[in-house]
């Protein structure tokens, strides 16, 4: 059983001199680096000064990063000033890669459906059929990733992991009621404004999953993945999704990971069992939270309804509390002719679908259950 570890997606990189912590949490932080490293992180690279250069409206800065799919660069707005990160792929380097074609033109179609204070915004896609690189207009996230500043700290207290997770949920809660699945949360694709807001980013394994239906691909880095994946079990992508979040939440608050080994096979075993060691060092509530997310059949895992309802959940009200999603189903007019159609809606969707047939989508989103 493999299990797919895609390359993280950060804006902006992850600086190696702040990976700051303290001894006692030396040893649990740097566990949670190297498995970053074997994903492979984004390098920062300097840029001398050069000429002004435009995409689009946007005058191109230094560079914030390098990973699998494409450098990605601050850009400033040439009338307003707003500063976006521009990803720049090379479209040959696309067509020589069909998995990373495929990673990317799913983040696109997946980041045109959603918009959410928690989730990083795409604000354009430039394609121009001269230019031999295909351009994503993201928004610029300052803060850096969660990860760098969780190892700064060595662990976060109670009331700061708190803040976090509360956004992380209410971000994913949003995904979920719009049916897509991240598929890929851990702290390196959390990331963290300059108000220390979460912003959700790196839709590269995401998936959109029809109600009813279930989901084979093993994707995912194996220490946030839930034993039905390493199991290579068909699965809920929105439960496994809630188990990644049970890790995450462990991690701010411990330091550490609660499924680690240097020895793939371990950890793979190590989650699929779900066998880890709590920490008495955190109160009563948080650990009850952490034990009744990470259980290993996912009908018994808790849901984003009674992760909400829990009392350390419900300690502090969470910020956006009062912008719930709405249900997709109560989204928008329903069509009664193909042509009052969007031609951009149906190619995402067909792509969502797996390239399926015109008629195939028109007559689904013709039908009125």
């Amino acid at each position: 059983m493999q299990v797919i570890v895609p390359e993280p997606y950060g804006y902006p990189p992850s600086n190696a001199h702040s990976r700051r912590s303290s001894a006692a949490t030396t040893r649990s932080t740097k566990s949670i680096r190297d498995r970053r490293r074997s994903s492979g992180a984004l390098s920062t690279h300097s840029q001398s000064q050069k000429p002004k250069r435009y995409i689009g409206d946007y005058i191109v800065g230094k560079t914030l990063g390098k990973g699998a799919s494409g450098r990605v660069k601050l850009g400033v707005h040439k009338n307003t000033g707003e500063q976006v990160a521009i990803k720049i792929i090379s479209k040959t380097h696309l067509a020589g890669n069909p998995a990373i074609e495929k990673a990317v033109r799913r983040e696109i179609a997946i980041m045109k459906l959603i918009n959410h204070p928690n989730v990083m915004s795409l604000i354009d896609v430039i394609d121009d059929p001269a230019s031999s690189d295909l351009y994503l207009i993201l928004e610029y996230v300052e803060g850096g990733e969660l990860f760098e500043y969780l190892v700064s700290k060595g662990k976060l207290s109670e009331s700061e992991a708190r803040h976090h997770f509360q956004q992380i949920i209410l971000g994913l809660d949003y995904c979920h009621h719009h049916l897509i699945c991240h598929r890929d949360l851990k702290p390196e694709n959390l990331l963290l404004d300059s108000n220390h807001n979460i912003k959700i980013a790196d839709f590269g394994m995401a998936s959109l999953q029809p109600l009813g239906s279930l989901l084979e691909t093993s994707c995912g880095s194996p220490h946030y993945a839930s034993p039905e994946i390493v199991a290579g079990m068909p699965y809920h992508g929105s439960s496994c999704d809630i188990w990644s979040c049970g890790v995450i939440l462990f991690a701010l608050l411990t330091g550490h990971l609660p499924f680690d080994d240097e020895n793939i096979r371990q950890l793979l075993r190590k989650v699929k069992t779900g066998k880890y060691v709590m920490p008495d060092n955190i109160s009563k509530s948080a650990q009850d939270l952490i034990r009744r997310i990470l259980v290993v059949d996912p009908s018994k895992r808790l849901t984003m309804k009674q992760i909400m309802a829990h009392p350390w959940f419900k300690e502090t009200e969470p910020m956006n509390i009062h912008n719930l999603p709405v249900p997709s189903m109560d989204i928008g007019q329903p069509v009664s002719h193909p042509s009052e159609i969007d031609d951009r809606i149906l190619e995402t969707i067909k792509f969502l679908w797996g390239d399926t047939d015109d008629q195939v989508v028109i007559n689904a989103l013709l039908q009125k259950e």
